[in-house]
């Protein structure tokens, strides 16, 4: 029983970091990438729709995307969307796609997508603790109804422990990555 709690834990944890290093590429830096605009979703006829699934989303320069919608009637609500949100840019809208020039990052506002990246790293860390958290009470309730005993329990929270510690540090080091491209001028 132990195991498997462990296991499932550790699944959760990968997934709690893989969801930290998604929500960093959403974190603008000097570059245009497509992932700037995942969080996007556009009001197409009455339903919230991803903004990949009504256009194509391509980088034709370093500082520029360009996202070609699948409906042209859904040109101006991709447009209204990426006005609204909080990327900070102006959409061009030629009436066949939208282009989105990425300014130049001023030494300000590259400081403040670092504390953007260092409160989504705090979130990853706080849900890994929180898991880390509930296997215990788990493998507690296992060792008071005698399925386990105290050796095997306390063996198992170091063995937590330490994939806990491992998941923390690949969320510094993810961390550290976007803060170096985020600061690099």
């Amino acid at each position: 029983m132990i195991e498997d709690t462990l296991l499932e834990t550790m699944e959760k944890m990968e997934k709690a970091v893989e969801h930290t290093r998604s929500q960093f590429a959403t974190v603008r830096t000097g570059r245009a990438t497509p992932s700037l605009v995942d969080r996007i979703t556009i009001e197409y006829y009455g339903a919230q729709v991803p903004l990949q699934q009504l256009a194509s989303i391509s980088v034709p320069e370093a500082r520029q995307l360009l996202i070609k919608p699948h409906d042209r009637n859904s040109l101006e609500a991709i447009e209204k969307a990426i006005r609204e949100s909080d990327l900070g840019v102006n959409p061009n809208n030629d009436g066949i796609s939208i282009r989105i020039s990425l300014p130049q990052l001023t030494e300000d506002r590259r400081r403040e997508y670092v504390k953007v990246a260092r409160n989504m790293a705090e979130d990853g860390r706080i849900s890994l603790r929180s898991m880390r958290r509930d296997a215990r009470k788990a493998m507690e309730s296992e060792e008071k109804d005698g399925e386990v005993s105290e050796d095997d329990l306390e063996r198992a929270e170091k063995e937590l422990d330490k994939a806990t510690t491992g998941y923390v540090d690949l969320i510094d080091e993810a961390l550290s990555r976007k803060e170096q491209e985020l600061l690099e001028v």
